[in-house]
């Protein structure tokens, strides 16, 4: 179940406001976000994707119009965020070919959402407006540059750098999760791409999932053996997670396995761009910083990285869980819109 963010007050907001727009394969966020962060108002709908883009960039500019209604803000309002999952193409504005979204296929989506809605448009990838909004609000709000990875299905990654997203010339900055972690011709595959030897091959929740399953037909004793066949004994990264808080010994494994691949992850990105903070989001998290076995997982990424790097940089470096959950992405596409386009009313 989604939870819905707190709001504000109208009376308490501070204006300009910006629209913050978080379009997924199965639910578009909506939220109505004020100049200090703060979310006005804020709805989910389904995306419907077999209906295509124009039908859901229909009823998302029917939700805008029913809440400016309702608190009279369309004068007050500077510009639209829209972060959306890629490949992208920025310059243009359009979804190039998004795995969960075949339907919206080169569609043009900044033009259909700026005529609708008579204002400027930013365009991000959904895991960059992930990370603005953890840079703007959340676990990296102190820093000047940081880095998110989104640890899902897939590994999402935002890159920021002095303030500034890396975006790319093809539209492809940040993408972390393709980043290679292991260049044997044996190495494993990435959920959505094929590329060998990604991290999304070794530290996303699908690669959880077959890992388990290796270890589990090689006949690894484990709790987790009823998992094997069955939809309702359907192996999850969440039952992986659920075992390793029972003490199961071969989920714990990939728990630690999993931590020790993302470390040699954020060694590479930190060597690269030295941005001081390291923000793990997305769902699979193995509980985060109020389970025994998230901060067991936060450690080995730790451990691993501090192997890897030089004493200074890795006293200098933090890694921590994000905290803005899901609204990281509506809130990251409105704060992105409010940098691109600041308006002082």
């Amino acid at each position: 179940m989604t939870s819905t963010p707190a709001l504000i007050d109208i009376g308490d907001a501070k204006p300009p406001f910006y629209w913050g727009v978080d379009i997924g394969g199965t639910g578009i966020k909506i939220g109505l976000v004020d100049s200090d962060g703060g979310t006005v108002a804020y709805r989910r709908i389904p995306t419907r994707e077999s209906e295509g883009p124009e039908a859901a960039v229909g009823r998302v500019a029917e939700v805008a119009a029913e809440i400016d209604r309702q608190l009279g803000i369309q004068t007050r309002v500077a510009a639209v965020g829209v972060g959306a999952p890629g490949p992208m193409d920025l310059q243009a504005g359009t979804l190039v070919q998004p795995p969960q979204l075949p339907s919206w296929w080169g569609y043009h989506l900044v033009d259909a959402i700026a005529q609708r809605f008579g204002r400027p448009v930013t365009f991000l990838n959904d895991a960059n407006a992930a990370a603005y909004g953890e840079f703007w609000l959340g676990s990296g709000r102190a820093d000047r540059s940081m880095v998110l990875l989104t640890l899902g299905t897939g590994v999402g990654g935002g890159l920021i750098v002095d303030g500034e997203l890396v975006n790319g010339v093809n539209s492809f900055g940040s993408e972390c999760g393709h980043l290679i972690v292991d260049p044997s011709p044996t190495a494993r595959l990435c959920v959505w791409g094929g590329g060998r030897g990604q991290l999304e091959a070794y530290a996303s929740a699908s690669a959880v999932v077959q890992r388990t399953l290796e270890q589990l037909t090689r006949g690894q004793d484990s709790c987790l053996s009823g998992s094997m066949g069955g939809s309702d004994t359907e192996l999850t990264a969440k039952r992986v997670w659920e075992a390793a808080i029972e003490g199961d010994q071969l989920a714990l494994e990939i728990v630690d396995e999993t931590a020790k691949w993302l470390g040699i992850g954020v060694t590479t990105i930190v060597h690269i761009t030295d941005p001081g903070s390291v923000v793990l989001g997305g769902a699979m998290n193995f509980g985060g910083a109020d389970c025994d076995v998230g901060r067991r997982f936060l450690k080995g990424v730790a451990d691993e990285f501090r192997a890897r790097t030089f004493d200074n940089v890795f006293e200098g470096t933090s890694i921590q869980f994000a905290s803005l959950g899901g609204d990281a992405g509506y809130l990251g596409a409105a704060g992105y819109a409010r940098h691109e386009h600041p308006r002082h009313d």
